[in-house]
C-alpha cells in the first residue's frame, strides 16, 4: 500500500506528494538558512504522516513538542533524566512504537551531543524483533554531525557523529529513516548529507552553501543562483519519494505551532520619556539592609613567629568514629556473591563495559558493609565473567580446573567458556549461540561463531554436531561433555 503525504504546492498549484514508503527507504535531507521555513516543513510532514507510522523527533529547541497535544506524541524533557535513563526509554519506544519528541531544550551543546548520541544509538541497538518503521527527525543536524570539533570534548564529538552516521548508512535494514534539517550543508559532516537521495532544499545565501546544494540538485553552478531567490516557505525538492526532476514546492498549512515563533514587530510604549526615565532609574522597592563594618578591611600582617608558631602547632584532636569490624573471608565472598548477583540480575546491565559495572559494584559493597572491596578492575571482571556463566564461588576447589583453562583465555572470552563448562559439568544441553552472545555481551551470532572457534582452535573445545544438527561441546583437558542441543 502505497501512503502519500500531501507536502503542498508546485508552482502550477498542483499539489505534490512525498511516497512513505519511498521515504523509508531512501531517506531526507532539508537544509535552509534560518527563517527560510525549514521548521514549517517538518512539521507539515509530521502532521500529515502522524499515524501512518512511528515518528521520532530530535529537538533541540523544543519546538516540536506542541504535538504532544494534537497527535499524542511523548515528550521526553532531556534534562531531567541521566543517559542511562534515556538510553532506556529510547529501547521502551522502539519495543511499543510510541511516536516521541526528545526535547533537548534547557542542555548545553555538549550536553545535547551525549544525550542525541545516546538516544540514537540505543534506537539502532534495539533487538531485531523490535525493528518496525520509524522516521527519526533531526532538527538542527550540524549541531550532531559537525565537520569540526568546536568546543565540546572529542569523544563527545564521536559519539554523535557515530550515532548520526549509523541513522543515515546503516539505519534502513532496522526500519530507521533518517530526516535531518540544517542551516548550514558546509558544517555538516558529508558523510551524514551523502546518505540522503531525497532532498528539500530552502533559500540560503552562501556560495559554498549553494555551490553544494545545487551539486546534490544535479543543477549547474549558474542555475545555483535561483536558490536565493526562493520565498520563505518554498523548496527545490528531488528524489525518489518527490519527483525525478527538480521541482519547486510551496509547503502547505501546518494545524500546530512551535512555541516560539518568528519575531514580529509591535507597537512601542506610548508613554512619556520623563515617565520612562522614572520607571528606568528608580530605586528598589525596598533597600537592603546594609550591615554595620565591625572588622577592619585591611589585611593584617602576620608577624613570621606567629605564623611558624600556628604551622608547628598540633592540629585539634578529631572524634574517632567507631572502626568498622573487620569482616572474615567467608563474609566477604558472600558480598561479592550476593552484589554480582544484583548486577547480572539487572538487564541493562549486560551492554555495559566491566569500568562502569565495576563502579557500581563498589558502591554496592559499600553499602553492604564492605569498606573497600579488595578485588581491583581485573579482578572485577574475572568474577563478573564468571557470574554472567552462573559461577559465583570461584574459590570452590570442583571450579579450580576450569578457572585455570579460563584464564588462558582473554578476558571477554571466560564468561561464554565458563557457560559452556557448566553445562558440560552438569550434564545440561549445550547453551545456545543466542545464551552465548548475552554472557559475552554482543548480540552478533557472527561474533559468537567465531568465538568458539576461536577457543576451539585453542584446543579447548571440541564440538561435535549430530546429523539431526544439534550441537554438543566437549572439553577434553576436564572430561566434561554437554548434552545435544540446537545451536540457534
Amino acid at each position: 500500500m502505497t501512503v502519500s503525504v500531501d507536502m503542498g504546492s508546485d508552482e502550477r498549484g498542483a499539489p505534490v506528494t512525498m511516497d512513505l514508503e519511498e521515504l523509508l527507504a531512501t531517506r531526507l535531507l532539508v537544509q535552509g538558512n534560518s527563517g527560510s521555513g525549514k521548521s514549517h516543513l517538518l512539521r507539515r510532514m509530521l502532521e500529515r504522516s502522524a499515524g501512518q507510522v512511528q515518528q521520532v523527533v530530535i529537538d533541540p529547541e523544543g519546538d516540536f513538542v506542541t504535538l504532544s497535544d494534537a497527535y499524542g506524541h511523548v515528550v521526553v524533557e532531556a534534562a531531567d533524566y541521566s543517559e542511562r535513563e534515556i538510553a532506556r526509554i529510547a529501547g521502551r519506544l522502539r519495543e511499543h512504537r510510541a511516536s516521541v519528541v526528545l526535547s533537548l531544550e534547557g542542555l548545553e551543546a555538549e550536553g545535547q551531543m551525549r544525550c542525541a548520541a545516546a538516544f540514537l544509538s540505543a534506537l539502532f541497538d534495539a533487538p531485531r524483533e523490535h525493528w518496525y518503521p520509524a522516521l527519526v527527525v533531526v532538527d538542527e543536524a550540524q549541531l550532531f554531525a559537525p565537520t569540526t570539533g568546536g568546543e565540546v570534548a572529542e569523544e563527545v564529538r564521536r559519539a554523535s557523529l557515530s550515532a548520526m552516521t549509523n541513522l543515515m548508512c546503516r539505519g534502513r535494514k532496522r526500519g530507521l529513516a533518517g530526516v535531518i534539517a540544517t542551516q548550514r550543508l558546509a558544517k555538516l559532516a558529508k558523510n551524514v548529507a551523502a546518505e540522503a537521495s531525497n532532498f528539500l532544499m530552502g533559500r540560503t545565501f552562501l556560495d559554498i552553501d549553494m555551490a553544494r546544494a545545487a551539486d546534490l540538485l544535479g543543477m549547474e553552478r549558474r542555475q545555483a543562483e535561483s536558490i536565493r531567490d526562493l520565498a520563505r516557505g518554498t523548496f527545490l525538492a528531488l528524489g525518489p519519494a518527490v519527483s525525478r526532476r527538480p521541482i519547486t514546492v510551496k509547503i502547505g498549512a501546518v494545524e500546530t505551532s512551535a512555541r516560539s515563533g518568528s519575531p514580529k514587530l509591535t507597537p512601542l510604549p506610548s508613554a512619556p520619556v520623563e515617565n520612562l526615565q522614572e520607571l528606568i532609574f528608580a530605586p528598589p522597592p525596598e533597600a537592603a539592609p546594609q550591615l554595620p563594618m565591625t572588622f577592619d578591611p585591611r589585611p593584617r600582617r602576620v608577624p613570621a613567629d606567629e605564623l611558624l608558631d600556628t604551622i608547628e602547632r598540633p592540629a585539634p584532636a578529631q572524634p574517632s568514629l567507631a572502626p568498622v569490624p573487620d569482616k572474615s573471608d567467608e563474609e566477604v565472598d558472600a558480598i561479592y556473591a550476593d552484589v554480582l548477583r544484583a548486577i547480572v540480575a539487572d538487564g541493562d546491565a549486560a551492554m555495559r563495559p566491566p569500568s562502569v559495572l565495576f563502579q557500581d559494584f563498589q558502591v554496592r559493597c559499600r553499602m553492604a558493609g564492605l569498606a573497600r572491596p579488595a578485588l581491583d578492575l581485573a579482578g572485577f571482571t574475572r568474577r563478573l565473567s564468571a557470574a554472567r556463566a552462573g559461577i559465583f564461588d570461584i574459590g570452590d576447589p570442583e571450579w579450580a580446573e576450569a578457572m585455570t583453562l579460563a584464564d588462558t583465555l582473554p578476558e571477554d572470552m571466560i564468561g561464554p567458556f565458563l557457560l559452556v563448562a557448566r553445562a558440560a559439568r552438569e550434564g545440561a544441553p549445550c547453551p545456545s549461540d543466542t545464551a552465548l552472545a548475552e554472557t559475552y555481551g554482543t548480540s552478533s551470532l557472527g561474533r559468537v561463531r567465531r568465538l568458539v572457534g576461536y577457543i576451539e582452535s585453542r584446543e579447548l573445545f571440541v564440538l561435535r554436531t549430530d546429523l539431526s544438527g544439534k550441537r554438543s561441546i566437549t572439553i577434553p583437558r576436564l572430561g566434561w561433555t554437554t548434552a545435544a542441543s540446537e545451536a540457534a
